[in-house]
């Protein structure tokens, strides 16, 4: 007899659970303006169209809910990990050279999950017990507060007081809308939050009305297509500059699994399994790198909405995945969007990414980790200060960021120290 699927109870809308008509709209609009900022920010350093990677982040998602059975509440935005190569070919090859390199990194996804899908997953356990875990959960997002204290306080290079009181303004309303509000108003605070610090903001005078203004109502993306919109030949330079930097990627996409893993009370290392979740993220990228925009990877900020809302449909990401399609599209709302002021996003994010740290607490604490023995308090240590500092390795072109490494030397550290140290 087959056993009845879990469903955790804790949580206000499981995996499977289906919100009514206006919640699914309220909650999946929460999830689109929080990633909305990041997603865009990428093409515009790089020199890419921000509606195109509006649209493959959208059809990204939707590709990687199902081929991970929508077991996983994940939405794909554009990867910040790409942006120095990318930077450096849109000088030489441009978008052509990067779109080949973006389509190999989706291919080396492919290929790891491929042979992970063969040789199965139980060593996961192994390699990442909750001292590792943990720590590099709380270090994802750690590593993301200096970004949201930059925009939270600083306008071109320059502390701004009105911009830190907006922040603060935000950041206060979003804590005050979880703790105070019920029902439906309860669910979509971060989504309160923003429309109000956006509403401060413009009565302050710190939005770009005129960019809104003039805006057309509707735009088609200016998407780059091999063989059609540009000749195709191949750029085997670009492939190699931009293809390895998916096995750092690959490692931050597996922290995100563990925090989704705590927030959901599952397993996704074992169903759907992370061969899946790898293939999800790799056809994301295939598909980003077809239509013209940068490698796509899942997102911590959705995470810490999912956090702070214990709403975890995946209904809801596929709603929010059909948002962004749509404002892909409707050029008037994009640039709406797009005039978001620094300091409201970076007021939200004080709350999203601390909340995203706070699980990795949560890990230690619900398996009992003694920080007291040494071996757990050098394995902490070390994970989380060169996290937190960003303390990168850089060969060449290649570089494992802050994350990666730590990620990577706190699994070393665990394989290879003993239970007990000696002077124990």
């Amino acid at each position: 007899m087959k056993e009845p699927e879990f469903h955790d109870n804790d949580a206000v809308l499981d995996i499977h659970d289906k919100p009514k008509f206006w919640a699914w709209v309220g909650l999946s609009l929460q999830h689109m303006f929080s990633m909305f900022g990041s997603t865009v920010i990428v093409p515009l350093l790089v020199g890419l169209s921000p509606s195109i990677a509006l649209f493959a982040s959208g059809v990204g998602t939707l590709l990687h809910i199902m081929i991970t059975q929508r077991k996983i509440p994940a939405y794909m935005g554009s990867s910040f990990a790409f942006i120095t190569p990318m930077l450096a070919l849109m000088k030489t090859t441009g978008y052509p050279g990067i779109g080949q390199g973006v389509v190999a990194v989706g291919v080396v996804y492919l290929i790891v999950a491929l042979i992970i899908g063969l040789v199965g997953s139980d060593w996961i356990d192994k390699i990442l017990p909750p001292i590792v875990v943990g720590p590099v959960v709380m270090v994802i997002g750690l590593s993301l507060a200096g970004s949201a204290a930059t925009d939270a306080m600083m306008k071109n290079g320059t502390y701004n007081l009105e911009y830190f009181l907006v922040a603060m303004a935000t950041l206060l309303l979003a804590i005050c809308f979880n703790m105070f509000f019920k029902g439906f108003m309860g669910l979509i605070p971060v989504l309160l939050a923003i429309v109000c610090g956006y509403l401060i903001s413009l009565a302050l005078g710190i939005v770009d009305v005129h960019s809104i203004a003039i805006a057309p109502w509707f735009k088609l993306p200016a998407f780059q297509i091999p063989g059609l919109t540009y000749h195709f030949h191949f750029e085997w330079s670009a492939i190699i500059t931009i293809a390895p930097i998916a096995f750092v990627t690959m490692t931050e996409h597996m922290g995100h699994i563990m925090v989704l893993n705590n927030l959901t009370k599952r397993d996704f290392f074992l169903d759907p399994g992370l061969h899946r979740t790898l293939a999800g993220d790799g056809a994301a990228s295939i598909f980003a790198g077809l239509v013209g925009a940068p490698a796509m990877t899942s997102y911590g900020e959705n995470i810490g909405v999912m956090a702070i809302t214990k709403v975890h449909s995946v209904y809801v990401l596929m709603g929010a995945a059909g948002f962004a399609i749509l404002f892909s599209f409707v050029s008037k709302l994009n640039a709406i969007i797009m005039a978001m002021p620094l300091p409201v996003i970076g007021g939200i994010s004080f709350l999203l990414f601390g909340t995203i740290a706070s699980a990795g607490i949560t890990v230690m604490t619900d398996h009992k980790v003694d920080m007291n023995k040494k071996r757990n308090l050098m394995i902490a240590s070390t994970v989380m200060i060169i996290g937190v500092g960003n303390a990168y390795l850089q060969l060449g072109k290649f570089q494992f960021t802050g994350v990666a490494l730590a990620t990577i030397l706190g699994i070393v550290l665990n394989l290879i120290l003993p239970q007990e140290a000696a002077t124990e």
